[in-house]
């Protein structure tokens, strides 16, 4: 034991590198939200006396539970809609093996590579024409859009493994294909499902740019708008600033510590099965 320690030292000391450069960051975040204003002691330093008025000022504003409806029914709706629809598309796609669908599987893997950045203008010309913009729908369109390409993937991997046995013995007891898919295929996608809900529900809490864009009514701001108000013309307020990030990202931990187990299976079964 003591031998291969003394072997592997690097792997080791490159792992404790790791770790503390992605805990750092929300140390200084947790600190710095229990720091007042006039705290001028390091950032790595512990706060000189425990202030938390910027947690208080945070709820009494009134903007952190508006932002955090709106961001949980976008956030909810879009997951909805990727795992409903982009596993109804992903067992045909797995189950019938021609070259139309090698093709359709090429364009999807083809759109994930495009960054979403690129047809901004385009996006926001449409949901102009549609009158989309400073909605909910629209922002929950657009992130559905996004987000169905690698849903598609991961499930049609996932669905690619799954006996074919088991629609054939549905369809002699009478199921139809919608029935074997919601009865039969999708209570064995837990694992990749939940992976699907931890990757791309991270990817719509924390969506800022096309949010910057399409929700433009202070109503209608997410978490991500919520904390960028902190920081304007008139003022930088990093503490308080610190204290919303707190809010904003505790729900995400405790959906984590949750799903972990399912997450890490159901990306190694993926990864496996594709």
């Amino acid at each position: 034991m003591k031998k291969t320690l003394l072997k592997d030292w690097w792997k080791y000391l490159l792992g404790v590198a790791i770790i503390i450069f992605h805990v750092l960051p929300i140390y200084v975040l947790v600190v710095m939200a229990f720091k007042s204003m006039s705290d001028s002691s390091s950032l790595l330093s512990l706060p000189e006396k425990v202030y938390t008025a910027n947690f208080v000022k945070v709820f009494q504003s009134g903007n952190i539970p508006s932002a955090l409806r709106n961001t949980i029914i976008v956030t909810v709706c879009v997951l909805l809609i990727e795992i409903v629809v982009g596993g109804l598309a992903s067992y045909p796609l797995s189950r019938n093996k021609s070259k139309w669908n090698g093709l359709i599987k090429g364009i999807i893997m083809g759109i994930m590579m495009i960054p979403s950045l690129s047809i901004l203008v385009g996006v926001y010309s449409l949901l102009v024409s549609i009158k989309g913009i400073s909605t909910l729908w629209g922002i929950i369109l657009v992130s559905s859009a996004f987000g169905l390409p690698m849903t598609i993937y991961l499930f049609t991997n996932f669905i690619g493994a799954i006996p074919p046995s088991l629609d054939e013995a549905s369809a002699i007891d009478g199921c139809g294909v919608a029935q074997t898919f919601f009865y039969i295929i999708l209570p064995q996608l837990k694992p990749v499902t939940v992976t699907i809900v931890i990757l791309n529900g991270v990817s719509i809490w924390n969506e800022y740019a096309y949010s910057l864009y399409i929700l433009q009514k202070p109503k209608m701001y997410t978490l991500t708008l919520m904390i960028s108000q902190y920081f304007s013309a008139g003022g930088k307020d990093l503490n308080g600033a610190a204290a919303a990030a707190c809010v904003a990202i505790f729900p995400l931990i405790i959906a984590y510590i949750f799903l972990q187990k399912y997450f890490i299976q159901g990306t190694i079964d993926s990864a496996v099965k594709g």
